[in-house]
C-alpha cells in the first residue's frame, strides 16, 4: 500500500483520513462531519436540502501493487417510497494518466440501517484516489451518510470474523436456524467453543450455527460472502469444526446473479472435534458469491463453527489446462475468419467481404471501412438453402452471452432467415436458441443470448432461404462472447469516458439550444435520402445528429464535452459519424485548452461520406485541462443530416491510427 496506508500501519483507509489532511472537496456541496451519539463515533453526511447538487470527496494518492478490499459502511436514509429521480452514493477510481474517473459502484437503495459494500480492487503500478460522490437527486427528503471507509489487503471474500462489520458476510435469516457470532464475550448458546481459529483463545471470534432451535427436517442456515466484483480463480481455504449426533450436512456453493447455485464442497461424515482445514479449487469467472450452508435433521444435531476464509490465486491442487478465454470465441473477421469454420457439405455458404467506401452499399459495423461475413444464398439453386457457420468449441457448467451484430437485406419476410443453434460436441443434439423475428432492412443490429449448457458445445449461426423466391442476403459482424449472462453484463458498470447516447448526452452539453442544435434520436431521420436509419450502438438505440431541414446553409451546432482532466502522452479518441445526403457539409473536432480561447482542429469531414456508420479515429495531447467539440454545418440542401454515436476516450495511442489515417 501507498504512503497513507503505511502511515496508518497498514490497517485501512479510514474516513478521518479522507475527511483529514490531504484530502479535499471537488463539488460546491460539501460532506459535513456529524458525531453519533450512539457509539461515540462520527460519519460524514450531505443532505437533499442541496437539491440536485453533488458533494465529492477525495482520498490523497494511494498506491497498492497487491490485490485490495474497499469496504464501505453507509446508508441512504430517505422517507419518500419512491422517487423518479433519487439520491445516490457512488464510488470511483481516479487513476493516474486517465482522464475520466472509473465508476466502481454505486448505490441508491434507502435503508433504515448501515450498510456494508465490499469491493476488490486488482493490483497496479499507478498512483490512483478513491472519490465519493453524494448525488441529492430531485429527492426532497433524503440524507446520505457515510461511517467508515476502509482498504485492507487481500480479497474481499476473506474473513477472520474478528470486527463488526463481518468482512459484509450476511446470515439469510430464518425463524429457526442461523449463523451467529460466536467468541469473545458472547455466551449464549450451548455450542459455543473454548478457542477461535484466528486467535487461539476465548476471546477471539468466529461464526457458528447450531441445531437447538431445529424444528423441521432438514433446517437450513446460509452464511453469504460480499459479490466477487473482479474475475478471481484459485484456492478457497476455511477451518471448520463440526459436532454431529446426527447427520449434519455442510456445504459449500457459489451462486451467480441469476440464482444458479454450484456445489464446490462438502463435508464428509467423519466428526471433526477440532478446528480442521478445508480447501478447494474456486473459479469465478463472473460476478458471484460464496454461500457456507449447513442443513440439520433435528435439534439434537450438533453445530458447526467457521473461522478464517483465505483466498490465494493459486489453485490448491493441481489444476490442468488454462482458464478458458472468451475473447477466442469472437470475431471482428477483419484479419480472417478467426476460430470459425464452415462445414464443406454445405457448398458455398459464408462469404468473408469487404464493400469499397461508398455512397450505395453498406461497409462492417466495425470500422465501416473492413470486413464482415455475408451469406450469399441467392447464388444457391437449392431451394431451403441452409449455410452454417461454426464457432469454437465452448466448455460446459459456464454462463455465456452472445453478442453479435447482423443485418439482412433482399428477403420480403424477416422472419428465421439467420438463427443460432447449440450444437453438443458430438453434433448429435442441437438446440435453437435464437432466431430473427423481424428486423429494420439493411440496418446493423446487435443481437444478445445468454446461454449454459452442462457439456462442451458450439454456436453455430445458420443462414436460410425458404424458398428461392424469398431469398436475400444476410451480414454477419462483430460476434463477441464474455462470461456471464447477458443481465449481468448489463450490470457491469460502463467504461469511463464511453458515450452511447442511450441514456443522454454523458459528458456533453450543447453550447447553445435551438434550430441550429443537436439533437438525440433514434430510428431514421426525417428527411429521405440522408441520416442513419438506426444507431451505431445496437441498431435500435439513440445517436445525436442535425436536422438539416431546420437549419440554414453554414449554420453550425456545438457539442461541448465538460472540462477534462489533462493528462501526460498520447491519448485516443475514437468515435462513429455518419455523413450521407448529396447536400452534407462539414463535421470536426476541437480540442480547447483551460483558459485558452483557441480552438485547435484534431479532425475534419467535408461533403457525403457513405450510407454506412464510419469510424473515426483521433490521437491527441494535452497536460492541462481541456474540452473536446464536435462542430457540425449544415450544407447545401436539407439531405445533409450529420449524426455522431459511440464516443469512447482512452488513454494511450490509438490500435490502428495509421491505417486510418490512410482510408481517410
Amino acid at each position: 500500500m501507498g504512503s497513507l496506508l503505511t502511515k496508518l500501519a497498514d490497517k485501512a483507509l479510514c474516513l478521518q483520513a479522507l475527511v483529514g489532511p490531504g484530502a479535499f472537496n471537488d463539488g460546491q456541496v460539501t460532506w459535513r462531519a456529524m458525531g453519533s451519539a450512539e457509539d461515540s463515533g462520527h460519519y460524514i453526511s450531505v443532505d437533499t436540502s442541496y437539491e440536485g447538487e453533488k458533494a465529492v470527496l477525495s482520498s490523497p494518492d494511494l498506491y497498492s501493487e497487491e490485490w485490495s478490499c474497499v469496504r464501505l459502511i453507509y446508508q441512504i436514509a430517505t422517507t419518500s417510497d419512491t422517487s423518479p429521480d433519487p439520491a445516490r452514493l457512488n464510488l470511483y477510481l481516479r487513476q493516474e494518466g486517465e482522464s475520466f474517473d472509473r465508476l466502481l459502484w454505486s448505490a441508491k437503495e434507502p435503508s433504515d440501517s448501515w450498510l456494508i459494500a465490499s469491493l476488490d480492487l486488482k493490483n497496479s503500478t499507478k498512483k490512483y484516489k478513491l472519490v465519493l460522490e453524494g448525488e441529492m437527486g430531485q429527492d426532497k427528503s433524503t440524507s446520505i451518510a457515510v461511517f467508515e471507509i476502509k482498504i485492507t489487503s487481500g480479497y474481499c471474500i476473506e474473513c477472520d470474523f474478528e470486527e463488526n462489520h463481518l468482512c459484509g458476510y450476511v446470515n439469510r435469516w430464518n425463524p429457526n436456524v442461523n449463523w451467529f457470532v460466536g467468541g469473545g464475550n458472547i455466551r449464549n448458546s450451548q455450542s459455543i467453543l473454548p478457542k477461535d481459529h484466528t486467535l487461539n483463545s476465548a476471546l477471539g471470534h468466529y461464526m457458528y450455527v447450531d441445531s437447538v432451535y431445529v424444528k423441521h427436517f432438514q433446517e437450513v442456515a446460509q452464511l453469504i460472502s460480499p459479490k466477487t466484483m473482479a474475475p478471481i480463480s484459485g484456492c478457497l481455504s476455511f477451518y471448520y469444526q463440526l459436532k454431529q449426533e446426527s447427520s449434519i450436512v455442510f456445504t459449500v456453493y457459489l451462486r451467480d446473479l441469476s440464482g444458479f447455485y454450484e456445489e464446490i464442497w462438502k463435508t464428509d461424515s467423519a466428526l471433526n472435534a477440532d478446528w480442521t482445514l478445508a480447501e478447494v479449487n474456486f473459479n469465478a469467472p463472473y460476478p458471484m458469491e460464496v454461500i457456507f450452508e449447513v442443513a440439520f435433521n433435528s435439534a439434537k444435531g450438533g453445530y458447526v463453527a467457521l473461522d478464517d476464509i483465505s483466498f490465494s490465486p493459486v489453485y490448491c491442487s493441481n489444476q490442468t489446462g488454462t482458464p478458458f478465454n472468451p475473447a477466442n470465441a469472437g470475431c471482428n473477421f477483419e484479419e480472417d475468419l478467426c476460430n470459425f469454420y464452415q462445414d464443406d457439405k454445405d457448398g458455398p455458404g459464408w462469404s468473408r467481404v469487404k464493400v469499397k467506401r461508398n455512397v450505395y452499399r453498406a461497409g462492417d459495423h466495425t470500422t465501416g471501412f473492413g470486413y464482415y461475413l455475408l451469406a450469399n444464398t441467392k447464388f444457391t439453386s437449392q431451394p431451403g438453402y441452409i449455410g452454417r457457420l461454426y464457432g469454437p468449441t465452448l466448455p460446459g457448467n459456464l454462463q455465456f452471452c452472445l453478442r453479435f451484430y447482423y443485418a439482412l437485406y433482399g428477403f420480403f419476410k424477416m422472419s428465421g432467415t439467420l438463427a443460432v443453434y447449440i450444437f453438443e460436441e458430438n453434433h448429435v443434439v442441437q438446440e435453437k436458441i435464437w432466431s430473427v423475428l423481424d428486423s429494420p432492412k439493411g440496418v446493423w443490429t446487435q443481437a444478445e443470448i445468454s446461454f449454459k449448457k452442462p457439456m462442451p458445445c458450439k454456436v453455430v449461426f445458420v443462414s436460410w432461404c425458404k424458398s428461392f423466391w424469398d431469398c436475400g442476403l444476410v451480414a454477419l459482424d462483430d460476434v463477441s462472447l464474455s462470461l456471464g449472462s447477458c443481465q449481468a453484463a448489463d450490470l457491469v458498470l460502463p467504461s469511463p469516458g464511453e458515450c452511447t447516447f442511450e441514456k443522454d448526452e454523458c459528458v456533453f452539453t450543447q453550447k447553445k439550444r435551438g434550430r441550429g442544435s443537436w439533437h438525440r434520436k433514434r430510428g431514421p431521420t426525417p428527411t429521405s435520402y440522408t441520416g442513419p436509419k438506426g444507431d451505431h450502438t445496437t441498431g435500435v438505440g439513440y445517436y445525436m445528429y442535425i436536422e438539416a431541414s431546420n437549419m440554414v446553409y453554414g449554420q453550425r451546432a456545438y457539442l461541448v464535452s465538460r472540462s477534462l482532466r489533462g493528462t501526460s502522452g498520447k491519448q485516443c479518441l475514437t468515435f462513429f459519424y455518419h455523413m450521407y445526403g448529396a447536400g452534407t457539409g462539414l463535421l470536426s473536432v476541437y480540442l480547447r485548452k483551460e483558459g485558452d480561447d483557441e480552438e485547435i482542429p484534431l479532425w475534419r469531414r467535408t461533403g457525403e461520406q457513405s450510407i454506412s456508420w464510419l469510424r473515426g479515429l483521433i490521437e491527441y495531447e494535452s497536460d492541462t485541462n481541456y474540452q473536446i467539440i464536435f462542430e457540425a454545418i449544415r450544407g447545401v440542401s436539407i439531405r445533409s443530416d450529420t449524426a455522431i454515436d459511440d464516443i469512447l476516450f482512452q488513454a494511450g495511442p490509438c490500435l490502428g491510427y495509421k491505417d486510418q489515417q490512410h482510408m481517410g
